[in-house]
Formats: C-alpha cells, structure tokens, sequence
C-alpha cells in the first residue's frame, strides 16, 4: 500500500483489481507524435476517479528485463488504485526528450501527467512542475537522499521525487591489474596515468595493437561536461558556479583540464575527443581498455551484455570510486526521478504514481530483479539487495566522499547554455585549439553572460 502521512490534502490508497494497459509504443514516432497525442489530450474531460488513466511519459528503449519489471510495477500500481496507466515513449537521446518534454509543458498539454525528469532538469522545467511538498508526505520526502531533494527543490518547490541515483565511476580490469602486480586499482589520477601507460604498453607488445590505458567521453557534450567536472573539483577547482559565483578561472581547473588532453593520443585514443558514454562503453566491452570512466549504471549493463557475450565479467573487471586530485575524489551525480505537469487534469491521482515509483518498497524490488541504485538510503541495509549488488557499497562509497553536483538548479532554464559553454571551452583544450587558461578566462566571461552572475 502507499504511505500516508501528515497534511489532510494526501489521500490513502485503497486496493483494485484494475490491470494495467501496455503503452502506446507505436502511435508515437518522435516529437511530431508526442505533440499530436498532447492536442488531444487537451480535449480530454475530466474522469471520475474509477476511470482514471494516466499517461506517463518514460524512456521506453532499456532492455527487456526493465520492461518487463516496469509492467509488473505499474500492474501493481493499478491493482492498488484503481488507476490505469499509459506509457509515452521519450525520444531515445537525453537532449531529445529535454526538448520534447519542454514543447510539451510550455504548450499546457494535459498529458503525460506525470514525467521522468533527469537530475539536471527540475531548473529547467519548474515552472510547469507541480509542488510534490502539497502531495508527498514529509516523512516519504525525508526518506530519500537529501542532496537528491535539495537539487529537486527549484525556490522552494519540490518539482521531482526521486526514483534512482548515478554516480561516475572507475571501471578497471581486474586480470589485467593482476598480470601486471597491483593489488587494487589506483588512487590517485597520476597513479592511473602511470598504471595505464604500463599495461597499454605491455599489451601491446602482446600483439594487442589497438589496446589503450583509459577511456572516457570526450565529446564536446554533457558528458564531457560530467567528466570536466570531475577532474576540475578533484585537484580543488571548485564547481562551475559556487554561491551564485562562476569559479571556472582558477589555475587547478586549468591544470585539470590540460591534464586530460595530455592523455589524449596517450594513454587515451585520439578520437576520445568525440567519444559519449556509450562510445567508450563499446571500446571496453570490446576488452581494449585497461579502464574506463562511466555512470555506474553501466556496470549494471556491462554485467548483462557480458554474461551473453563473454566478454567483460564480474571475474575480470569491477568499479571503484574514481581517483583522488590534491583535493579530493569527486564524481558527478546523475539520476533521475519523476514529477507531476501542473497542466494535468489528475494531478492527486498523478502524484500518487510519483509516490509508487520512488517508493523505498518498489525501489528495493527493482533493486534485487534488475538493477538500480536505490535513492534511499535506509535500503543499503538490506542484506538481500546488497547480496545481489555487491557493487552498490561502492557505488554508495562514491556518492558519499565524493558526489558532485552540476549547477542545474542554480543556473535554471540557463543550464542547457551553461553546460554548452563549460563543455565547449574543456574541448578547445582537449584538442590543442586553446590553452587551458586562455579557456577558463574566456569562459568565466561567457558564463557571466549566459547568468547574470558575477565571477570570482
């Protein structure tokens, strides 16, 4: 059953034996189809609740098993409320539904109801975002991470709750660490440098001509933006903007930066430069990379893919946080969760599919069938979870010494533009077309354009 809790407006949750309808997957063909099915749902009266069905606008191309575990959820959703639900499907790339879900909500389309809104979106979206503070109770919002809830609250508005949390990691080959003599994977970026560079040459002279020491995502995109961050914050750089000030003209973040290009063509292939995650994803599961920087939601697809393929297994490769700077470790936090459109005709009966979703019950379930890092911190004491995760202690490790923020609330509807410029200047670094300083200066004065802000 759904919790209840403190304010007289949050309505219990009674049992039903109404099953839920598979989604409208082929109706929809991109934006033209979303915005057509948006038209009608503007002409669409309102329901009694008996007959309520929501529309649920989600990422639809996750492999079957998550599927098939998202229809067991959202039959159970139905078999406790009574209310149906719909899926629309989101444009595949992340840019791509940022841009649907936005034509969307600034036209006041009645439907989805309900969205999946990515960790960097609730600034940009608020506006057209219900205050879940007025539907959650204060118990079920207190349950979840608190960074997670801070960076979902836009002026003191809950615009999202959270369902699932990311983290950049470290991947490494554990056999290969082995053959070469260390015991563990390294703790420092000059120690992967130096790692990298022995087993790239080692397994090269093996006949392995196309072997490099680290992939990442280079490409000038949010995932540079992501992985930027990272290196910048760990040698004491500092966040893109701090306080409401841009902290971007620093030596440290310079050095970072010129740190990196340095690996391009070394230890890093030349075309990293253009690599996204799933690039540097398809270099590893190849069993070309001695490591590599991702989400940890990747370990979850790595295992999966390679217990098919054959290719990377949990006996040759496992994640750790990623290096130490002089700082500090850091690593970006990612995740998703959902949120409720204020153009909704539903948004009592909306909301409570928010609270099934991000559920610490529902999440743990997910959690022990497929995969997930829950957004709850109280789950990572469950003996069940852990036994089939055992990542997840790491992953947890990770978030909590080192779990960085991008200035997505701060910057607002701006981000999209803050993360452009940030991850453009990175990329002339990386590809020899600016010096690492002349790109900091460069930046600091583009950003406090985009924002308003003053910098440091």
């Amino acid at each position: 059953m759904v919790h209840t809790g403190g304010r007289a407006a949050k309505q219990s949750v009674q049992p039903s034996s109404f099953a839920f309808r598979p989604g409208r997957r082929s109706i929809l063909k991109g934006l033209g189809g979303l915005v057509l099915l948006a038209a009608q749902g503007c002409r669409r009266s309102v329901q009694p609740a008996s007959a309520v069905t929501l529309v649920l606008g989600d990422q639809t191309w996750l492999d079957d098993q998550f599927q098939d575990r998202r229809h067991q959820e959202l039959n159970q959703f139905t078999r406790e409320t009574g209310i149906r639900v719909e899926i629309v499907p989101a444009p595949e790339g992340a840019d791509e539904t940022l841009s649907a879900w936005r034509a969307l909500l600034e036209s006041g389309a009645r439907i989805p109801d309900v969205y999946a809104i990515d960790v960097i979106w609730p600034g940009i979206l608020a506006d057209n975002l219900l205050d879940l503070k007025s539907y959650v109770p204060d118990t079920e919002i207190a349950a979840h991470l608190p960074e997670l809830i801070g960076n979902n609250t836009v002026v003191g508005r809950l615009v999202a709750l959270p369902c699932l949390v990311d983290i950049g990691l470290l991947f490494y080959r554990t056999d290969l660490l082995k053959r070469y003599g260390y015991h563990g994977p390294p703790e420092s970026w000059k120690e992967l440098e130096d790692i990298a560079e022995r087993i790239q040459a080692g397994e090269r002279a093996g006949g392995q001509k196309a072997f490099w020491g680290f992939v990442w995502e280079g490409a000038s995109s949010e995932a540079l933006t992501c992985n930027a961050l990272e290196w910048q914050v760990s040698e004491g750089g500092g966040p893109i903007i701090e306080s409401d000030v841009i902290t971007v003209n620093n030596p440290r973040s310079g050095g970072a930066w010129a740190r990196a290009a340095r690996w391009v063509g070394t230890i890093s292939p030349p075309g990293v430069v253009a690599y996204k995650e799933w690039d540097a994803d398809n270099i590893w599961q190849a069993g070309h990379a001695a490591f590599m920087r991702n989400w940890s939601t990747s370990h979850f697809g790595t295992r999966l893919r390679g217990s098919v393929q054959g290719l990377m297994t949990g006996d040759n490769f496992d994640v750790a946080p990623l290096p130490r700077g002089r700082a500090r470790t850091a690593a970006t936090v990612g995740g998703r969760g959902y949120g409720v459109s204020r153009h909704s005709l539903h948004p009592r009966e909306a909301s409570m599919l928010v609270r099934f979703l991000c559920r610490p019950d529902v999440q743990l379930a997910r959690g022990r069938k497929i995969w997930g890092t829950p957004t709850v911190p109280a789950l990572y004491s469950d003996t069940e979870l852990m036994a089939a995760n055992p990542y997840l202690s790491t992953i947890l490790k990770a978030y909590r010494n080192g779990g960085v923020l991008r200035p997505s609330t701060t910057a607002g509807k701006r981000y999209p533009e803050v993360s452009h410029a940030y991850s453009e200047a990175v990329h002339a670094v990386l590809v020899g077309r600016k010096t690492a300083a002349g790109a900091a200066s460069d930046l600091q004065t583009q950003l406090m354009q985009i924002t308003g802000l003053k910098g440091t």
